[in-house]
């Protein structure tokens, strides 16, 4: 299968319209090729729904592959599994063994160029065939859960371990940080390791140098940190012209996932009290401080930016921003107070409030200026799918999904102006008509 040309990243990946969470390692989360809905005055959504305990997220390769990964158990003690779904009725047309996990937090999956597929879930990492099927697993050196993986353009896999914070996740002492590990996709031995000087919660991204080497970036517990893999050695190293403290305000909490794109990482603050989560974040949130859109610009020895989502204290991230490099316009969403905003961007520091919504958070199709989102429904119970016009705000379509619980995890696109969404209950098909 030929592999994508139009991101230089995604040259270890599937060529499909979304080969893993987020859509990529930049994490962007937008399709590839010329996807729109495009809605029409008199068209509508539908959603069409299933239960599926509990589901992380979807990714999608060819058509009519629909490849859905989550777990079974709680706590220490816990399995992985995938399943392939009918793209329609969401029926189950494969479904991999039990596999080994451990410790639960959300995992994640990936399409390879080379045919197959990579979880990495709790402690472990697995190789399945495209029918779900085992193929080799590597147990992964920490007893702590690995937080998904990437894939960097040579083919090799990149995954660290979920620590940082004070909550559940701190340190445990004797430990300086998190740990990169570098798996070889083929027999999956690990090839390089990084600790970290401190632990990161977040997952992540990627995006590839003017000189075109791989660069991964790791949002820690207090710094942004970017490392520098040599594929020709098989080594990764801390940039150390690329580094910053970005927790600069009394009250402030950790960063989540950063989206790599219009020359800065671009991430939300306040991520510690996540496990609170049921059925929504609205509340749940601690911090003291308001959440932030923070933008680091990817030049060397760069400080940060800021943008408060709503100014309230509370605020609490589920999702990363988006951000539309071609409109010069960030989405930033605050789930503990049920707020999304979003700006016209200049230069770092210079930005413009152009909406606000109260509402939970979103994924992106720059081909028609749309935004797809989510708003849990308190009074109801239940999980809606909205569409925005990303420019103004204003809302284009709403569909209800069968799911008692928010959205926190990762959505894909399909191949038909169609969307899977899966929330801890619940798969859902979303579509025009």
């Amino acid at each position: 299968m030929a592999v994508a040309a139009h991101d230089p990243t995604l040259a270890g990946y599937w060529d499909g319209p979304w080969p893993a969470e987020d859509g990529g390692p930049r994490r962007v989360q937008t399709p590839g090729g010329g996807f729109r809905f495009g809605l029409g005055a008199d068209e509508r959504l539908v959603a069409r729904s299933r239960n599926m305990m509990v589901a992380h997220m979807t990714i999608v390769r060819e058509p009519g592959a629909v490849y859905v990964q989550g777990h079974t158990g709680a706590g220490g003690n816990t399995t992985g599994w995938v399943e392939r779904v009918h793209p329609e009725s969401l029926e189950t047309i494969d479904r991999s063994p039990a596999l080994p996990a451990g410790p639960m937090w959300p995992g994640g999956i990936a399409a390879h160029r080379n045919g197959s597929l990579y979880v990495t879930y709790g402690r472990w990492c697995h190789r399945l065939d495209p029918d779900c099927q085992l193929v080799s697993s590597r147990e992964l050196p920490r007893d702590r859960p690995y937080n998904s993986l990437l894939i960097l353009p040579d083919g090799n896999l990149v995954m660290k371990d979920i620590a940082g914070g004070s909550g559940v996740h701190a340190l445990p002492e004797g430990v300086r940080g998190s740990e990169l590990v570098v798996l070889d996709p083929e027999a999956l031995e690990i090839v390089a390791r990084c600790e970290l000087p401190e632990g990161s919660i977040a997952r992540l991204s990627a995006d590839i140098a003017p000189d075109g080497s791989p660069r991964v970036y790791a949002i820690g517990d207090r710094h942004a940190m970017r490392l520098l893999w040599d594929s020709g050695r098989a080594a990764l190293a801390l940039d150390e012209d690329w580094t910053t403290n970005y927790l600069r305000f009394e009250g402030q909490t950790f960063g989540w996932d950063a989206v790599i794109e219009a020359g800065s990482a671009w991430f939300l603050d306040n991520g510690e009290g996540t496990t609170a989560f049921g059925p929504s974040f609205r509340g749940k949130g601690t911090a003291a401080a308001p959440l932030h859109l923070v933008r680091i610009p990817l030049g060397d020895h760069p400080e940060p930016a800021y943008l408060e989502v709503c100014g309230k204290p509370g605020g609490i991230i589920a999702n990363p921003p988006v951000v539309d490099a071609s409109r010069r316009i960030a989405v930033g969403y605050d789930s503990g107070n049920a707020v999304v905003t979003a700006w016209r961007f200049g230069e770092p520091g210079a930005a413009e409030r152009i909406w606000q919504r109260e509402q939970d958070q979103a994924g992106h199709f720059p081909e028609s200026a749309e935004l797809l989102s989510y708003d849990y429904d308190q009074a109801a119970g239940r999980e809606n799918c909205i569409l925005l016009d990303i420019e103004t705000g204003r809302e284009k379509a709403r569909v209800a999904i069968d799911s008692p619980v928010q959205c926190v995890v990762f959505p894909s696109v399909g191949w038909a102006r169609d969307v899977y969404a899966t929330t801890f209950s619940t798969l859902a098909h979303i579509y025009a008509e």
